[in-house]
C-alpha cells in the first residue's frame, strides 16, 4: 500500500521502461490505472464507492511486452496481484476450473503477502523464542520450563563434556546454557541432531472442479474427513539443528501472529487494491458465426467473467470478497478472432483499449541492449561463471536484431521471443564447450553471426525448424 502511494503515473512508467522497449501507450494506461487506485482511497467514503475501476484490454501480437508489463507491475506495486489464463476456465458444468477460483487465489495472494509483512515484524521475537528452544533440545536435562514448542526435547547423541559440568548446580547450568548458547550462535552446532515433531502431512491435495457453489468448504470438509480417517497426528524426525531452527521459526511465526487481523487486512486489500491479469482473452472469444459446441462453450466463460469483472460475492475460505473495485487487465494477440468477437456485455466492461505495437529491428537493437535484463548482459553473465568473457561488437548486435526482424516476416511473428531462438543458437557451440574456454574472451563479430546464423536464414524450411 504504501509502496503505490510513492508512485507517480511518471514514476511507474520509467520503472517499466528500465525493462520494457517502447509500448509507450499501454505503460500510461497501466500507469494511470494504477495510480487512480490510489487517488480513489483518498476520497470520502460516499464518493469513493462510486467510483469503478476501469478495466483496460492490451492488444497486440504475441512477444510485443503484454505478459513483461503485467509481470513487472506485479513486482512493482504492493498490491494484491495475480495473472491467470483464461483458457484455463470452463463454463459451470463442465470439467475444469470456475472463473471464480481467481478471486480465490487473488484472496490467497493477498494472505500470503500480509502474514510475510506481519511475520517480518515479528522476527526478532520469533528468533529470540526458537534460540531457546534449540537450547532446550540440545540440553534436556537442564531445561528452564517445558518447551514453547510441541517439539521433543531430547538429543540424539550425548553431548560433550559441556554438559556435565562440576560445582555448584544452578551456577553450573546457567554457565552451560550459555556456553552452548555462545556455539549456536556462532554455527558450531549446526550439524548436531536433535529430535522434533513435525505435522505430519496428509494425503496428497487435489482440486474439485465446477459445479458447486463453495468449493473451498467441500475442499476442506474433505480434507478434515481424511484427517481424521488418517489420524491427522504430528510425527517426530532426527534432523540437524540448521533444519530444525527453519522449522521452529516457521512455527514460532505463525503462533506469534493474529490469522484473524491478517485475514481482515488481506480482504480490505484484495478488494480495494487488487489487480487481476486475464491473459489469452482473445482465446474465449467465438470466432465468427456462433454455434459449435466450442464457440458456445467459449461464450459461457466469457458469460461466467462477466459477472466477476462488473462486481460480485465470491465466497473464499478467507471470507466474502467484493470484485466490485479490483482492477481488471485483459490481454490478447486478436489475430483470428477480434475484440468485437468478445460478447458486448464484457467488451463494455473493459472500456480502455490499448493497441501495443509490433517491433521492429531498432526495437530488437534496443532490446538487446537496453533493459536491466538484457539478453546480452544474461549470456555475458551465465558464461562468466566459467571464467568466459563474452563481448558483442555493435555491428553483430545489428545484425542480429535485422534477423530477427527477418525471420519474423518471413514466418509467425513471434516477437522479442525471436530474440530468445537467435542468441541461444548463436552462442551454442560457446555454451557447451565452455570448460574449453575458461580464461578467454570471445568476440562476437559479422563474421561469426553469419557463420552460426547465416545459412539457417537463407534455407527458409531449415529456419523455420531452427529459428
Amino acid at each position: 500500500m504504501e509502496a503505490l502511494e510513492n508512485l507517480t503515473p511518471k514514476a511507474i512508467v520509467a520503472e517499466l521502461d528500465t525493462y520494457i522497449i517502447g509500448q509507450k501507450k499501454a505503460k500510461r494506461a497501466v500507469a494511470i490505472a494504477l495510480r487512480n487506485r490510489t487517488r480513489r482511497l483518498r476520497l470520502p467514503e460516499d464518493v469513493r464507492d462510486e467510483i469503478a475501476p476501469k478495466n483496460i484490454l492490451m492488444i497486440g501480437p504475441t512477444g510485443v511486452g503484454k505478459t513483461e508489463i503485467a509481470r513487472r507491475l506485479a513486482k512493482l506495486c504492493g498490491a494484491p496481484f495475480l495473472k491467470v489464463e483464461a483458457t484455463k476456465y470452463t463454463e459451470v458444468g463442465y470439467v475444469g476450473r470456475d472463473v471464480e477460483s481467481m478471486i480465490r487465489d487473488l484472496m490467497a495472494v493477498g494472505y500470503a503477502m500480509v502474514k510475510s509483512e506481519m511475520q517480518g515484524a515479528l522476527q526478532g521475537e520469533a528468533e529470540k523464542r526458537t534460540e531457546e528452544i534449540l537450547l532446550d533440545l540440545l540440553l534436556p536435562g537442564l531445561n528452564r520450563k517445558k518447551p514453547a514448542s510441541p517439539a521433543s526435547a531430547r538429543s540424539e547423541e550425548t553431548l560433550p563434556a559441556l554438559s556435565s559440568p562440576t560445582g555448584d548446580d544452578g551456577g553450573k547450568e546457567n554457565d552451560t546454557r550459555e556456553k552452548f548458547r555462545k556455539m549456536l550462535r556462532d554455527g558450531s552446532l549446526e550439524d548436531r541432531m536433535v529430535e522434533v515433531t513435525v505435522q505430519k502431512s496428509g494425503m496428497p491435495s487435489f482440486e474439485l472442479f465446477a459445479g458447486s457453489a463453495n468449493l473451498e468448504d467441500l475442499e476442506m470438509s474433505v480434507q478434515n474427513i481424511t484427517n481424521m480417517i488418517t489420524g491427522g497426528k504430528n510425527k517426530r524426525k532426527q534432523v540437524p539443528v540448521g533444519e530444525a531452527r527453519k522449522i521452529i521459526m516457521a512455527e514460532q511465526l505463525d503462533r506469534l501472529v493474529d490469522h484473524e487481523k491478517i485475514t481482515e487486512e488481506a480482504r480490505k486489500r484484495v478488494e480495494q487494491m487488487g489487480i487481476v491479469f486475464i491473459d489469452e482473452i482473445d482465446k474465449v472469444a467465438s470466432k465468427g458465426e456462433r454455434g459449435s459446441n466450442q464457440d458456445v462453450s467459449r461464450e459461457g466463460v466469457q458469460r461466467d467473467i462477466l459477472p466477476i469483472v462488473e462486481g460480485s460475492t465470491v465466497n473464499t475460505k478467507y471470507g466474502v470478497v467484493d470484485t466490485a473495485h479490483i482492477l481488471f487487465i485483459a490481454a490478447g494477440a486478436f489475430n483470428v478472432s477480434r475484440p468485437s468477437d468478445l460478447i458486448p456485455e464484457l467488451q463494455g466492461r473493459f472500456p480502455l483499449r490499448v493497441e501495443l505495437e509490433s517491433l521492429n529491428a531498432e526495437d530488437f537493437k534496443r532490446i538487446l541492449l537496453e533493459p536491466k535484463n538484457a539478453l546480452t548482459r544474461q549470456y555475458t553473465a551465465l558464461l562468466g561463471t566459467e571464467n568466459v568473457a563474452i563481448e558483442f561488437d555493435d555491428d553483430a548486435i545489428n545484425m542480429m536484431s535485422e534477423l530477427a526482424a527477418e525471420v519474423n516476416s518471413r514466418m509467425e511473428n513471434i516477437g522479442a521471443r525471436r530474440l530468445h531462438t537467435i542468441m541461444e543458437t548463436l552462442l551454442e557451440e560457446i555454451s557447451f564447450n565452455a570448460d574449453e574456454h575458461a580464461g578467454e574472451t570471445v568476440k562476437i563479430t559479422t563474421g561469426y553471426v553469419s557463420e552460426r546464423l547465416g545459412d539457417i536464414v537463407k534455407d527458409q524450411d531449415l529456419s523455420r525448424y531452427i529459428l
